[in-house]
């Protein structure tokens, strides 16, 4: 089993927070972009001929700055070189590309099946303060865009700690997206990512944020509202309806395989972690002479696969299995850290669940400082 990221390094503005691989779009050879992506995927699974993809992940970027025209190409190629014909077919969107139901309808009508919305907030104030060029308004429109094509499986990303936000403002996004009722919800704090508009303003001094008293007061709301409203929390920043997670993510959490296909993608086969070159030009020319763009490759160590087993999995509400531990690495999870989760669990920071490892509500505000705890400082033998 595995899973395929589709990377679309293409956005009509830039937010001052992202640091992901991305290019204004305006005088990019998108169609030759769409092109090569396709031929890059045709060229990848030639070399994995039985390999099955039961999910598809498009993200950038913004994939919806793509024409109609142009989504379609995208995605009959996708389901021509993975042979992908059923399963969880996600697309990133932004509001404002999703006005009109032309795009909305090219999805739908070839074979998308998952939106997933970048919001980020409901407060025209702090979304212009953020860089986004949507408003509120957009946000209902293309929703109800999106339904009346026939989308229902919809998330939404909320963003907080945010300039200039409040817990009560916070409070009042939530409530906001609630109301939409929508199946799925991802929120996440803001962090400050180098070679980003607002790293630079932190480290000029000119980027006021909330305390870290109001950001753990945020994400608790979060964690109460969504339950309350029946969006059961299964990752550290995912909530969903019964039925509504995103499989494609829990492919990532439960450290499964997946290709990375596109400008800067990563990719994750065996124990083979790839990454394919960033600036468009030098992940366009290798596949103009037919051949994969990759930069590198990391053949990835037990200590390592072992280490990400466990920070992955610890950021969902299911945990590490320890029988998958075991069958995976021939070892048991106490032989490698028993003591550790004796001590974790003593500090009321993990427990131990019959067969599933766990973080406890607590362990999930301190997340990073838990997972650090299983770095390995020496070789396994």
């Amino acid at each position: 089993m595995a899973g395929a990221y589709v990377h679309i390094p293409f956005c009509s503005h830039i937010c001052y927070y992202c640091n992901f691989n991305k290019v204004f779009i305006e005088g990019q050879p998108v169609d030759d972009y769409v092109d090569m992506l396709i031929r890059e995927m045709h060229l990848v699974m030639a070399s994995h001929p039985d390999e099955k993809i039961e999910t598809v992940y498009v993200g950038g970027g913004t994939p919806t700055t793509l024409t109609p025209v142009q989504l379609e190409r995208l995605i009959s190629g996708i389901r021509r070189e993975l042979h992908f014909d059923h399963g969880e077919f996600t697309f990133e969107a932004n509001p404002n590309d999703l006005l009109e139901k032309d795009k909305l309808r090219a999805l739908h009508e070839n074979g998308v099946n998952r939106l997933s919305i970048g919001v980020q907030s409901f407060n025209d104030a702090i979304l212009k303060a953020i860089g986004r060029t949507h408003r509120v308004a957009d946000v209902y429109q293309a929703i109800a865009n999106a339904r009346a094509v026939g989308f229902d499986n919809i998330s939404i990303d909320l963003i907080f700690r945010l300039p200039k936000q409040t817990r009560e403002d916070f409070l009042a996004s939530l409530h906001k997206a609630l109301a939409l009722d929508l199946p799925h919800y991802s929120t996440y704090s803001l962090i400050l990512e180098k070679k980003t508009i607002f790293y630079n303003l932190m480290r000029s001094g000119r980027l006021q944020l909330p305390n870290q008293d109001a950001e753990a007061d945020m994400y608790q709301d979060a964690i109460d509202l969504m339950e309350s409203t029946g969006r059961h929390q299964y990752e550290i920043s995912n909530f969903a309806k019964p039925g509504y997670q995103c499989q494609h993510n829990l492919l990532y959490w439960r450290n499964e395989h997946y290709f990375g296909f596109g400008a800067g993608a990563f990719g994750y086969v065996g124990r083979d972690r790839y990454h394919n070159f960033g600036p468009i030009k030098q992940y366009l020319d290798p596949l103009h002479d037919h051949k994969v763009p990759v930069i590198e490759h990391h053949l990835v160590p037990l200590e390592e696969q072992i280490e990400e087993e466990m920070f992955l999995g610890l950021r969902t509400r299911e945990g590490v299995s320890q029988k998958r531990f075991a069958k995976r690495y021939h070892m048991t999870i106490n032989e490698v850290y028993g003591q550790l989760l004796k001590d974790l669990s003593d500090q009321q920071l993990l427990t131990v669940d019959g067969d599933a490892v766990r973080l406890t509500n607590q362990g999930q505000f301190l997340g990073n400082e838990v997972f650090q705890q299983f770095l390995l400082d020496d070789p396994l033998v």
